[in-house]
């Protein structure tokens, strides 16, 4: 073989070589769904934590709820999706083979009803004959049932659309609806004209839990469990970070206006909204009170007990035996092991 010649077998070599690197580096891809509530793990995907955490080349989507995330999921075009407990039952119910591998948050203040100055509601007691609005099948919709229901009422009685947070905010604004039951941005909107009526906790009280979640399809968690596991570590070091540190999480933070940009609102209203969060640790959602019981665990008996509900309500023709398949704290355990 002349020079020439191995000059060019060895260009060939490279070219083959840079052509297996592409190939592996296009094959870690991986579609995320997110929705405009204020996490501090938001800042990851405004500044590009994760993708260089994971290795992964991550499209992160913006959508407007749960149910739109699971509808994507359905159709193969989302992988891994941040939900609430509500949609995530109604979705495990009809079938979708999804894990919940991280809770981002559980039942607080960050979710609540707002009812409207001027519409005639200072108590729960004037609820009946008024019209109030939620997501599809978010944890607000399920929240806003068991309310009613805990008053003894029906949706025969308090009229409730679903629509999404955007219409509900424009709806509230004209004076079409009285109240609606929201998360962040909407939230901090319903208030600038009106009052904060009951909060998810309060309705949780009354025996109607909810939590917000990372899920990820169960073929993309068995093949991909390592990135999971990097995943789930970016969430944990942002908790932590806000944990320990309140003025890198001010008003006035670079994390603050992070999420404002990438969220909407401002720097003020999100930090505001992050103070509102119930947050668990990754040791406490890894036990057994949350995602490590199996079918016992908090998490699966909180879907199995909303889908029960959202079967009288009509929302899910079937109720699983138990819903401990669709719950995991593999990502949590291996990434602390």
């Amino acid at each position: 073989m002349n020079f020439k010649q191995l000059i060019a077998a060895a260009a060939i070599g490279v070219l083959s070589i840079s052509t297996v690197s592409a190939a592996a580096a296009a094959d870690k891809k991986v579609v995320v769904g997110y929705q405009t509530d204020a996490l501090p793990s938001s800042v990851a995907i405004a500044n590009g934590d994760f993708a260089k955490e994971t290795g992964y080349q991550i499209d992160f989507r913006k959508f407007n709820s749960g149910a739109e995330i699971f509808a994507a999921i359905a159709s193969g075009d989302v992988q891994i999706g941040y939900v609430g407990s509500s949609p995530f039952a109604a979705a495990a119910s009809r079938g979708l083979d999804v894990k919940a591998f991280y809770l981002s948050s559980i039942s607080g203040v960050d979710e609540a009803l707002v009812v409207r100055n001027g519409s005639g509601i200072n108590t729960l007691a004037d609820l009946k004959g008024k019209k109030l609005a939620a997501a599809p099948v978010s944890t607000d919709h399920y929240q806003l049932l068991a309310l009613i229901k805990s008053l003894g009422l029906t949706e025969k009685d308090v009229q409730v659309f679903t629509v999404p947070q955007p219409e509900i905010v424009a709806s509230y604004n004209r004076g079409d609806i009285d109240g609606g039951f929201v998360w962040d941005p909407a939230l901090t909107e319903l208030k600038k004209n009106g009052k904060v009526l009951v909060t998810s906790k309060d309705v949780a009280d009354k025996g109607a839990p909810t939590f917000s979640a990372w899920v990820a399809t169960s073929k993309f968690a068995a093949s991909d469990p390592k990135f999971l596991q990097s995943f789930a570590s970016v969430i944990s070091k942002y908790y932590a970070s806000f944990a320990a540190d309140n003025a890198a999480w001010g008003p006035d933070s670079d994390n603050a206006k992070a999420l404002a940009k990438l969220l909407g609102g401002t720097a003020d209203q999100q930090a505001a909204a992050l103070k509102n969060l119930t947050l668990l640790t990754p040791d406490v959602q890894a036990s057994s009170a949350w995602l490590g019981g199996g079918d016992q665990s908090g998490a699966a008996k909180i879907l199995k007990d909303t889908a029960t509900f959202l079967k009288t309500q009509g929302k899910v023709s079937e109720v699983l035996p138990n819903y401990g398949a669709f719950v995991t704290a593999d990502a949590l355990v291996s990434a602390s092991n």
